[in-house]
């Protein structure tokens, strides 16, 4: 699969972010030439640090929204991964109009550029799997209902919406991946409301207990960057897919409360306290969430590779060595601190 991106020009929107960085980072290594767009909208997560020791990778600080600003590199372009846009729900709430404008408004002139800029350009867009909502059913796959309970999940689904009717209409050669919850190396862990994972590992770093909102048994499948990073890689590379939207999840099934025990474990603080949930979170909670990722599996070949105890423990030693770049001002916990083989605290294999 890396073979196949030799010497092509992949352009990665949002790629001084924590899943695009990852992806330039690996492109760059397969041998692509890389182009990174990336506006750095405060508290969306761009950091520049994500990108280092990436070889030959162009940045061009630019909004999406405005594409008459790499229109170049538009035209040039083999294959675009498009990654920017604003994650939080939290934020999404507060802020509707803003969340509108950089998930759909500036999404709509990026892809519409595309299309006539490079009509039939290969275009693999990052949505989310709270476009379904809360689940009529587990696990979720990609018939189930939209759905979404927040304006982020509103206006990443009409974002994937614009990807697939541009591809319906040939004006593109669109692709859509939905994501459930992604962790690992070049999160934002010092920006508020990018999701729990991201505030578990920033408190552990600090030696802070977790807290957990509810009791803990609503289900997640967190799935590790690495396994996200090689979907991307999947989906860009084949060429007239069977389908065009694919679910991906990790590979486990687990509660909340497990998974705060083995980030807890595994940074040797103290057991997770529980707490109910503030209004403001309780309002958009979806419940539990499993995602079904056979369809990935049948048309690309996918499935996660990296347990969740294996990746965090790798979480927590990249953001050991590079604390100050992602915690500045809070040095985290020595690296003899951390039990990477811990058996997981609740007696479970994961």
């Amino acid at each position: 699969m890396n073979s196949y991106y030799q010497n092509r020009k992949a352009l990665v929107t949002g790629g001084l972010g924590f899943i695009g960085s990852n992806l330039s980072l690996r492109l760059a290594a397969a041998g692509a030439r890389v182009t990174v767009v990336d506006a750095s909208i405060p508290e969306c997560g761009a950091n520049p640090q994500n990108l280092a020791g990436g070889r030959g990778i162009r940045v061009i600080p630019c909004d999406v929204g405005s594409p008459q600003g790499f229109a170049e590199e538009i035209r040039a372009a083999d294959i675009v991964f498009n990654l920017a846009g604003e994650v939080s729900h939290i934020h999404s709430m507060r802020q509707p109009s803003r969340d509108a404008e950089i998930n759909a408004g500036a999404q709509l002139r990026f892809v519409d550029a595309c299309g006539r800029l490079a009509p039939g350009l290969r275009v693999v867009y990052a949505s989310t799997r709270q476009i379904y909502g809360v689940p009529r059913y587990l696990p979720v796959d990609e018939a189930h209902p939209v759905l979404p309970v927040d304006f982020n999940g509103v206006h990443k689904y009409a974002a994937t919406s614009y990807h697939l009717m541009y591809q319906s209409m040939g004006r593109l050669d669109g692709r859509v991946l939905c994501l459930t919850n992604v962790y690992g190396p070049r999160m934002a862990l010092d920006i508020p409301g990018q999701g729990f994972l991201g505030n578990f590992l920033r408190r552990v770093l600090r030696g802070q207990r977790l807290e957990v909102f509810g009791d803990g048994r609503q289900l997640r499948d967190p799935v590790y960057v690495d396994d996200v990073v090689n979907a991307f890689l999947a989906a860009g590379a084949i060429d007239d897919p069977p389908s065009r939207l694919w679910n991906v999840g990790g590979s486990e099934a687990l509660s909340l409360g497990d998974i705060s025990r083995v980030v807890s474990a595994a940074a040797d603080v103290a057991p997770p306290a529980y707490r109910p949930f503030p209004r403001e979170h309780k309002s958009i909670d979806i419940g539990s969430y499993t995602t079904d990722s056979s369809r990935i599996l049948r048309d690309l070949g996918w499935r996660p590779q990296v347990r969740f105890r294996q990746g965090i423990a790798r979480s927590l030693e990249f953001f050991r060595r590079r604390w100050q770049h992602y915690l500045p001002g809070t040095p985290p916990l020595p690296a003899s601190s951390y039990h990477t083989d811990a058996p997981d605290a609740s007696g479970i294999a994961v």
